[in-house]
């Protein structure tokens, strides 16, 4: 044991000796790459496997000081197909944030469709109003509010609409036994692009099993997006928020009110429609 730990201390003692500026940048980049790593697996099934593959490299640098060749050859053999199997199983993962890389490069605009700065005040009232209507006659509904993260793949799956956010649409829309309840309702900007599409579910095992279809569709998109999910479940009437893969139960008028005003704030309108009360202020006092 002593040779050992006499060992390690020569090589620490060398290692910190050759060590260059190149080294500490490149040290620090791998550091925060394996912290952004940690954190997006964090709380999901993706973190055992994480720990699976930590084990198995520690292994391979045991066997390999301690000279267990058979260990060795074996971890060895999985440690330089590494890449694929990475891939493999990491998809989810790895999608997820190759997509808030390509969320950060560039933006959406949410509002491109909006001529009026208050549209989006009178279409988030609109939801809630609807919300708590069906929430009061428990009928289920599943309304997805689109961000920066484009939604066309659910929306081909559904029904085309283009349509205002009115708060009888959305009722009637959710309605039982009519053609687009059961499905979810997407919007986009404040206008709602389609109805009745389909959407993938959450795999996440902690989810309580009271929980239907609904609400494990709803926490599904937002896994690998940024945009929010409104549920009402037709059992309780409770009205709930998904966003980030991560759902919130029991929410109000208010708390739904913040929320979408957090989403359709002004440094996420266009420059012209934030500057439009500016102008018309400047104008209204120079005439």
């Amino acid at each position: 044991m002593a040779r050992i730990l006499t060992e390690l201390q020569v090589f620490w003692a060398n290692a910190i000796e050759r060590l260059t500026i190149n080294d500490l940048i490149d040290i620090a980049i791998v550091t925060v790459i394996i912290y952004k790593l940690l954190k997006l697996t964090r709380e999901t099934r993706a973190m055992q496997v994480l720990k699976g593959v930590g084990i198995i490299l520690v292994a391979s640098w045991l066997s390999s000081f301690f000279k267990l060749s058979a260990i060795n050859w074996i971890t060895t053999l999985i440690v330089d197909a590494g890449a694929i199997v990475l891939v493999v199983l990491f998809q989810p993962e790895l999608r997820r944030a190759l997509e808030k890389i390509g969320r950060g490069t560039g933006r959406i605009e949410i509002m491109k469709k909006q001529n009026e700065p208050d549209e989006a005040d009178k279409m988030i009232e609109e939801i809630i109003k609807a919300m708590e209507n069906l929430s009061r006659r428990k009928v289920g509904a599943l309304i997805v509010v689109e961000h920066k993260t484009p939604l066309g793949d659910y929306i081909e799956t559904g029904n085309p609409v283009d349509s205002l956010v009115t708060c009888p649409l959305l009722e009637n829309i959710f309605e039982p036994n009519t053609p687009l309840h059961d499905g979810a309702l997407i919007v986009r900007g404040t206008r709602i692009v389609a109805a009745g599409c389909f959407l993938q579910l959450t795999e996440e095992n902690s989810i309580s099993k009271q929980l239907g279809t609904r609400h494990r569709a709803g926490i599904g998109v937002t896994e690998n997006t940024d945009c929010i999910s409104l549920i009402v479940s037709e059992e309780t009437g409770v009205m709930s928020m998904a966003r980030a893969g991560k759902l919130t139960r029991y929410m109000d008028a208010e708390a739904i009110r913040t929320v979408l005003h957090e989403l359709y704030d002004g440094d996420k309108l266009p420059v012209s429609t934030v500057l439009q009360p500016v102008f018309k202020h400047w104008r209204d006092k120079h005439e």
